[in-house]
């Protein structure tokens, strides 16, 4: 149908990837150890959602940082130094959800806004899952290689595909569809040719073959490192609902509010298609690709309904202002906040980042660290489901998880 007139709307959400440690996610030195000999690591590799992006953030507010910020200024810092990032923007979390303890050591490779292949020509490097090597950067494939021949690393967690479907794209028009038209003519963004390009056969067809690519690099990687198929694990795990069905969201379509105040610009239509179709979707084509790929050594960690009753706008929850929480620290905050960050536009100011739209923050990334532990399970590794548990924490400070 003809979309109504757009009102003059600001730019929004140029840059919100999926995005790129407790333990540093530098690389340490090389050392006596290999393949099955020394302190058994886990590390993770693929984009945002297993980086730590946004993990920052301790659920959301409008009356400034200091009331969520959990990590503080050297939240992404990943560098030897602790004093900046080692390869920029790709906001490594020290929240991220590799870092399981419990004498299991995690090195964090991911990095926000990757895809399954190396993108070097923008402002900041993005290392894919492949064997990329030039002007001293790399590929996460290489990366791992590097790390896995002298360290004993017993199971890869890996998240990716999100990006090749243009998560970002999708993302901003469906706010600036949200924005630009009124309530009366909504213009909804699930017709729109950034969605419907990437929903179209050809499209999905090729991003299964180009995450079956990836998840076979890694599997190249540790080959080469000097590991049989069987000597470690794969965990592949997908993605994790973000937003409610419009019936769910806790402010009305009506006027502006839900993006001005809640940050979750999305008309009921859209959330609707986007937790119906879309992510379902982009969860199959990451199942089909682990088939695909031949890998025999996979488990996978289904996420998809993890954060329900916690999701960015829901009504079971609020901003710290509406559940009147003093602050991330208060009794209770964890079960009465988010665990989905607020998607921001040009408004972002002082150290929030657009990039961190959208994506699990403090809180989620401690859930997901839980799922994470559950399914290592002391290294014999297993596949499951992981849903919310009771509220309040489990002994290491997450948010009580169960892995079905």
């Amino acid at each position: 149908m003809a979309h109504a007139p757009r009102r003059p709307v600001l730019a929004v959400l140029t840059t919100v990837a999926l995005a790129a440690g407790t333990l540093a996610a530098t690389v340490p030195s090389a050392s006596a150890d290999g393949p099955g000999v020394g302190t058994p690591w886990v590390v993770s590799v693929g984009d945002s959602y297993i980086s730590g992006e946004a993990g920052r953030w301790a659920g959301n507010t409008n009356n400034g940082e200091s009331v969520h910020d959990a990590g503080g200024p050297t939240t992404y810092f990943d560098n030897a130094g602790n004093t900046g990032e080692q390869i920029e923007r790709c906001h490594r979390s020290k929240a991220a959800e590799i870092y399981l303890g419990g004498g299991v050591n995690g090195l964090n490779l991911a990095c926000s806004g990757a895809k399954t292949g190396t993108d070097a020509s923008g402002s900041y490097f993005k290392p894919g899952l492949d064997f990329y090597n030039a002007g001293g950067n790399q590929g996460q494939a290489l990366m791992l290689q590097g790390f896995a021949a002298t360290h004993n690393v017993t199971m890869v967690a890996v998240s990716i595909g999100g990006n090749n479907f243009n998560f970002a794209g999708i993302v901003t028009q469906c706010v600036a569809d949200f924005l630009g038209s009124p309530s009366w003519w909504p213009d909804y963004c699930k017709d729109d040719s950034v969605v419907t390009s990437q929903m179209s056969t050809a499209s999905v067809n090729a991003h299964r073959t180009e995450i079956a690519t990836a998840l076979q690099n890694v599997r190249t990687a540790m080959r080469n490192a000097g590991y049989a198929d069987s000597a470690w694990t794969l965990l592949v795990q997908n993605y994790v609902s973000p937003i409610p069905n419009g019936a769910g969201f806790r402010y009305s379509q009506s006027g502006y509010t839900r993006q001005s105040t809640g940050g979750c610009g999305f008309w009921n239509a859209d959330a609707d298609y986007a937790n119906g179709t879309l992510l379902p979707k982009i969860n199959q084509t990451v199942s089909e690709a682990i088939t695909s790929s031949g890998l025999t050594n996979v488990r996978t960690l289904n996420l998809s309904s993890a954060f329900n009753g916690r999701r960015l706008c829901e009504n079971t929850v609020g901003l710290y202002e509406e559940k009147g929480l003093a602050s991330w620290t208060s009794a209770g905050a964890v079960d009465k906040t988010e665990w989905v960050n607020t998607i921001r536009t040009v408004s972002a100011t002082g150290n929030y980042y657009i990039q961190e739209s959208l994506h699990p923050n403090f809180w989620g990334q401690k859930a997901l660290r839980n799922c994470v532990r559950q399914a290592y399970n002391a290294g014999a590794v297993r596949s499951g489901t992981c849903v919310r548990g009771a509220n309040g924490f489990n002994a290491n400070g997450e948010p009580n998880m169960t892995l079905q």
